[in-house]
C-alpha cells in the first residue's frame, strides 16, 4: 500500500510544484473528494466498482469539480485513481502527498505537547526555536498533556525534545539512582 500511495504522491507534487499550485489548496481539495468519498456509500458504490464504465465514473467526478471548484490536476489525479481502480488508496495518497511536499518545500513537521494551552505567543516562540533547530520552516501540531506538570515536548520526525519537568524529574531520578 506504501509504494501505491507514495507513487501518486510523488507524481502529484511533481504536478503542483512544476505548474506552482497553491500546494495547500491543492492537498485540501483532495481532502474534500476523501471527505465526500468517506460520508457517500452511493459514491464509494459507484467509483470502486468495475462493471460501471470509467466514463461515467468520470462524469460524477466532473459534477463534483465543477460544483466545489477543484482544480484540473487535482481533478486529473482522481481521475486516474479512479481509472486504475485505486479509490480506496485515496486517504494514504493524501497523507503521503503532504509528506512529500512538506519535505520538497522545506518544512518540518512538529508536535509540541505542552502541561497547559499555549498562548499565541508562546506559540510562535516555540516554532522559531524549532525553525533554528531544524533549518525548516515549521508546520506544529499542538497538543495538551498534564502529566508533563510544566515545560513541553517536542517531537521531529523520530526525534524528541523533552523540556518537561516530567523529563527533568526522570533525568533526575536516574542521576540518583546511578
Amino acid at each position: 500500500m506504501a509504494s501505491v500511495a507514495s507513487i501518486y504522491a510523488r507524481a502529484f507534487a511533481d504536478v503542483v510544484l512544476d505548474d506552482h499550485l497553491n500546494a495547500d489548496r491543492s492537498v485540501e481539495e483532495l481532502r474534500t473528494i476523501a471527505s465526500l468519498l468517506q460520508q457517500s456509500v452511493d459514491l464509494r458504490r459507484v467509483w470502486e466498482n468495475p462493471a460501471i464504465p470509467a466514463e461515467q465514473k468520470r462524469s460524477v467526478l466532473d459534477v463534483i469539480v465543477e460544483r466545489d471548484g477543484i482544480s484540473k490536476q487535482v481533478r486529473n489525479l482522481v481521475a486516474v485513481i479512479i481509472d486504475h481502480r485505486r479509490m480506496h488508496f485515496l486517504a494514504p495518497i493524501i497523507s503521503q502527498l503532504e509528506k512529500e511536499l512538506d519535505a520538497r518545500l522545506g518544512f518540518a513537521e512538529a508536535q509540541i505537547f505542552s502541561s497547559r494551552e499555549l498562548s499565541d505567543t508562546e506559540k510562535h516562540e516555540f516554532e522559531a526555536q524549532v525553525q533554528k533547530l531544524t533549518g525548516k520552516k515549521v508546520r506544529a501540531q499542538y497538543d495538551e498533556d498534564a502529566s508533563l506538570l510544566g515545560g513541553a515536548v517536542v517531537r521531529i520526525g523520530s526525534t524528541i525534545y523533552d523540556g518537561s519537568v516530567k523529563g527533568q524529574l526522570q533525568r533526575l531520578k536516574e542521576a540518583i539512582s546511578s
